[in-house]
């Protein structure tokens, strides 16, 4: 069952990597933990501090997807993910530890899908908090380029509506 749920990762990402088998095994990691099954709405939701090819396992494995708003993108870098059950609020931060050394790649995928998992990841209390479910907004009318835009990603200028890509911020380079 375990090679066929990997092969099915490898098809959707198309290819096999060390980069996908950490997203892997931290399913693993968080299912163990939270005993977690795929998410066909919202059940389930991960935070990914990575925007790497582990995000692809994650999608197959526990159905998080960025369209139904259980896979929320919080690039920092890291091969950390943050995994939710909504029916318990239970979460658990799954944080690879890496390698110590230089490991050829095809090692390091050897090694990802067979270690035990406590050598792989440092299992964390989440730094978030588990995510509301997701919204759906009115849409505006962009009075710059036409186009119907979600109401929460608007800006108003002189009382006219504009997208994000057609609102010139203003900023005198000293706010943060």
């Amino acid at each position: 069952m375990k090679k066929e749920l990997w092969q099915k990762c490898v098809e959707f990402h198309g290819h096999s990597c060390p980069g996908l088998a950490i997203g892997f095994r931290a399913c693993e990691a968080a299912t163990e933990k939270l005993d977690l099954t795929f998410s066909k709405d919202e059940e389930v939701v991960c935070i990914t501090e990575t925007d790497a090819c582990g995000v692809d396992a994650i999608q197959v494995i526990l159905g998080t997807t960025i369209g139904k708003g259980n896979l929320i993108l919080k690039d920092r870098g890291k091969h950390a993910f943050t995994f939710f059950r909504r029916d318990t609020n239970e979460g658990i931060r799954v944080v690879f530890k890496g390698f110590e050394k230089d490991v050829p790649r095809e090692e390091r995928l050897k090694i990802i899908l067979s270690a035990p998992l406590s050598q792989l990841f440092e299992l964390k209390q989440p730094k978030d908090n588990i995510p509301p479910p997701a919204r759906i907004f009115k849409s505006i009318e962009c009075t710059g380029c036409g186009e119907k835009t979600a109401e929460n990603k608007i800006r108003v200028l002189d009382g006219k509506f504009y997208c994000l890509d057609c609102f010139e911020e203003y900023s005198r380079g000293w706010e943060r």
